[in-house]
């Protein structure tokens, strides 16, 4: 009988810690999200993820194109007119990995003004038990959900 309630113990232990780990979405209150056509994911040494972990990076490219915005190559953006660069977000992301949680931050930032105007977190936590590399498929899922949230609507 004492093992059991153990076993429930930790149960309940692993239900509260997992509860913690939470993704949201800020949405600027000023901005019509309807208006934004384009998207460019910046890629350069501030925001990359190491090669060996590009199969995640696919992976954010896809939850941003599956927004319904366009995606745009950063070195192609002066090609848009400036009817188009209106229209146009730039998308910065961050990938923070630790024991107890892994986060996926993308953040829609307006082209012209430099404004952030959406910041979508996907949170993620197996408690270490599945891996870092289950724990970054969790979070970018979740952040995917959330950017499709933001501009569904």
């Amino acid at each position: 009988m004492g093992i059991r309630k153990n076993y429930i113990l930790v149960i309940l232990l692993l239900l509260l810690l997992s509860s913690c780990t939470t993704s949201k979405t800020v949405v600027s209150r000023s901005v019509d999200l309807g208006k934004y056509e384009y998207a460019s994911i910046i890629n350069n040494d501030t925001y990359h993820i190491p090669a060996e972990l590009m199969e995640y990076e696919i992976q954010l490219f896809d939850a941003v194109e599956n927004s319904n915005l366009k995606l745009v190559s950063d070195a192609r953006i002066y090609e848009l007119s400036r009817s188009q660069q209106e229209r146009l977000l730039l998308v910065k992301y961050g990938v923070n990995v630790q024991t107890e949680e892994t986060i996926v931050t993308v953040n829609f930032i307006d082209y012209l003004t430099g404004r952030p105007v959406v910041s979508c977190r996907g949170a993620y936590s197996s408690l270490g038990v599945a891996g870092a590399s289950h724990d970054i498929n969790g979070a970018i899922k979740r952040v995917a959900k959330q950017i499709s949230e933001a501009f569904s609507k």
